[in-house]
């Protein structure tokens, strides 16, 4: 049976397949986790794929990709290649986040714990 354009399913496999072009893998940028942050670099331009251009929107200021994918409602799989071209074209700049650093109460805690055994 046929599907019809009124029977698109906004969340099927077929859509994200369209959206990506049936890309699954972003070889050259695979440095892209889950909390990598990501920020425009550009303003949306006419023509512009809109899943792309929404990217832009939300980027203003940084964003994981977790957090892209939240609020674009599409899997992570399917943000990173929207990502990786992003990042071709210099439209985006990912950055790693801020490493926390260590409690050193915590660590003086655990030396000390040590020391006892």
């Amino acid at each position: 049976m046929r599907r019809g354009v009124a029977d698109w399913d906004e969340g099927g496999p077929e859509r994200l397949y369209v959206i990506t072009g049936g890309r699954t893998d972003p070889a050259e940028h695979r440095g892209l986790d889950l909390v990598t942050l990501i920020v425009a670099r550009a303003d949306p331009q006419v023509g512009m794929q809109p899943e792309h251009a929404s990217i832009l929107r939300v980027c203003n200021s940084p964003l994981s990709v977790a957090e892209i994918s939240a609020y674009l409602g599409l899997p992570v799989s399917v943000i990173t290649v929207l990502l990786a071209d992003l990042l071709a074209e210099e439209r985006v700049e990912a950055r790693s986040p801020a490493p926390s650093l260590p409690d050193i109460e915590l660590i003086e805690a655990v030396i000390h714990g040590l020391r006892n055994l």
